[in-house]
This record gives C-alpha cells, sequence and structure tokens, in this order.
C-alpha cells in the first residue's frame, strides 16, 4: 500500500514497535533507567497511566522513565492536557515545548506509543495503556521533553526559504492566479514540527548532509510558487549527492505528518523538476 497521508494505515501490523531492547546497543551513559513512580490522586476513580521519558544532562544520571497516574476527570482530552496537568499538579520540573494549542505550532511535537505527533492534537482516549511519550528521535535532548532543534532550523535556512525576485518590487502586491494559488496547497501548510525529519531514517544516517523531509518540502513549496524568480538557482542548491538524494523513499515522513502532508511526493517532484530540466 502506498502512503499518501497520515490519514491511511497499513492493511496489516505485524508489530507495534520494531521488537528490539529498549537499550539494545546503546552507550552505558544513554541507556534508559527505571524512574520514579507517583501514586494515584487521592479519590480518582478514573485514571490513565503516563509513562514519560525524563532527562537532565546537568544531573549527570542516565534517561529515566517516571510513571505518573493522571486523573481524566480533572484533565482536558489531549495528550498536552496531560502533560500541562502533571506539570501542575504532580511535578513542576517536568519540560516540554508548547504554545498554541491548536496545531499551528508545532512546539509540542513528540513520541507519542511509538509514533511522532503533536501533542496537543492527539486524544488521550487513543492512546494505549500505559501511554509511553518519549521526545522527537535522532536529536540531543536539552531536558525532558525538549529536543535541540538548532541543527534542524540551520539547514530550513540553507534553501531561503523567502520569495527571491530579480525583478523590481512591484507598486502592489504580486499577483496569482486561482490555479497557481492551488500548487502551494499540500506545502504551505507544514509548520515545521520536524515530526517527518525526525521519523526518517535517511536523516538518521545522513543528518549532517541530507536536508531531511520537512526542508525538502519547504523547498518544493518556494520552487512551486509562481512568484518566486529563483527556480534554476534553487534547483542548482539541491542537486547534490545527499541534500536531495539521500531521500530512498521510506515514506516514514509521509505517516507521522500531523498535518497529512506528502513530503515524498514534494521530494519526488524536486527530482523531477531536475530531470526534466536537462531534457
Amino acid at each position: 500500500m502506498i502512503i499518501r497521508s497520515s490519514d491511511e494505515v497499513p492493511r496489516t501490523t505485524v508489530f507495534k514497535r520494531f521488537p528490539v531492547p529498549r537499550n539494545f546497543g546503546v552507550a552505558a551513559g544513554s541507556r534508559i533507567e527505571p524512574g520514579r513512580t507517583w501514586p494515584a490522586p487521592h479519590g480518582a476513580t478514573r485514571t490513565k497511566r503516563f509513562d514519560v521519558y525524563r532527562y537532565d544532562p546537568d544531573s549527570g544520571q542516565n534517561p529515566h522513565i517516571d510513571s505518573y497516574q493522571v486523573d481524566l476527570d480533572d484533565c482536558g482530552p489531549m495528550v498536552l492536557d496531560a502533560l500541562i496537568w502533571i506539570k501542575n499538579r504532580i511535578d513542576p520540573s517536568l519540560a516540554f515545548r508548547r504554545s498554541c494549542r491548536e496545531g499551528v505550532c508545532g512546539s509540542c511535537a513528540m513520541n507519542i506509543d511509538g509514533t511522532n505527533w503533536l501533542a496537543c492534537t492527539r486524544f488521550i482516549a487513543d492512546l494505549a495503556t500505559p501511554a509511553t511519550v518519549y521526545p522527537l528521535t535522532n536529536m540531543s535532548i536539552i531536558k525532558d521533553l525538549v529536543p535541540d532543534q538548532s541543527h534542524l532550523f540551520a539547514q530550513h535556512r540553507l534553501i531561503d526559504p523567502w520569495l527571491r525576485s530579480k525583478t523590481p518590487d512591484p507598486q502592489r502586491e504580486r499577483l496569482q492566479s486561482p490555479e497557481e494559488r492551488h500548487r502551494l496547497d499540500g506545502l504551505y501548510e507544514c509548520i515545521l514540527c520536524f515530526c517527518c525529519t525526525s521519523g526518517c531514517p535517511s536523516h538518521w544516517w545522513n543528518g549532517d548532509r541530507f536536508l531531511g523531509p520537512a526542508v525538502l518540502l519547504q523547498a518544493a513549496r518556494w520552487l512551486s510558487d509562481s512568484r518566486d524568480e529563483a527556480t534554476g538557482e534553487r534547483l542548482d542548491e539541491l542537486e547534490d549527492p545527499f541534500r536531495l538524494y539521500r531521500c530512498h523513499t521510506i515514506l516514514n515522513c509521509t505517516r507521522t505528518c500531523p498535518k497529512g502532508l506528502n513530503p515524498g511526493e514534494a521530494i519526488a517532484d524536486i527530482k523531477k523538476m531536475l530531470i526534466e530540466r536537462r531534457s
């Protein structure tokens, strides 16, 4: 089955997670250890257990998993509500990012029950018991659920994510026809949460040189914009054995995009543009 959106699921699922022990091949200082188990709130009749990744590099201790019992009758319906509840009611030291709570900013991207998603748009009712919450993979961890995304935003800057024009600025806005504007659909909606890049094996292996699906989706957005006048230069900058061609169409990116976009298709479109300009 070719996955075209994260709304689609495979016909069959053999394993929920790849059957490798948690600490297999992990350096001693990075092995995840059992953490603290917090008791259920007094008087709570409907609770759900959350196993949350904790790590403070300043402590000198290994990462560990703390278990919390969340009172569902005193908490909102989303995973982000549960994390805020934990921080406010049980453990104020828990660190995570959040901002809009509407699936727009991308701040609260994390690995929830083994899938990269936005905590503010993931329903608690859809989770397993216990629910597991980890930071996005393949990134250094600043603290707990907060990954360091500096490298990813530096890669984003490489593509010049703004309108590049050669003609003088017009007196009014640069116009587009409805058809030209339609070409941006499925591209402009990217919120740079990096769920896709975090789930991309090619970026795990070559993250220092491969730009990753989120950045390449943004590159496709500017290549598709009729108002941009630097198509040739943009393609020249992407025509590199690593920046673009390390994509092996695994499509983890498309499976895990919380906005339902298709980074794999956008990358294929860039490759097609490079081939077409040679002919």
